[in-house]
């Protein structure tokens, strides 16, 4: 998945061009979300590619975890990480916040 395809591009004064601002759905808890724990090695892209068949769905699991660190692909050995289970919601709502 591309998430910038439908961020506006702009260019400054010196003509370096620049992404917008790109906005994040929220991510209610809900009753099919998946929860696990962590093993040496977990990183947002891999259990992304493991749920959703997408690495690049790896934001998706940094925003529902907040109380990890939002800089790093890297989770903490032993970590409850949450897996929302409607992809398909989110990404409309991403499409719908970040629509041109």
């Amino acid at each position: 998945m591309n998430r910038y395809k439908n961020i506006p591009i702009f260019k400054n004064t010196s003509g370096k061009r620049y992404y917008g601002t790109t906005k994040y759905p929220d991510l209610p808890l809900d009753f099919n979300d998946i929860y696990v724990y962590s093993t040496l090695g977990d990183r947002f892209d891999i259990l992304a590619l493991q749920y959703y068949s997408d690495s690049t769905l790896w934001w998706v699991l940094s925003i529902a975890n907040t109380n990890l660190t939002q800089g790093s692909y890297y989770i903490p050995e032993g970590t409850q990480i949450r897996i929302p289970a409607n992809i398909s919601r989110i990404m409309a709502q991403y499409d719908a916040l970040n629509s041109i």
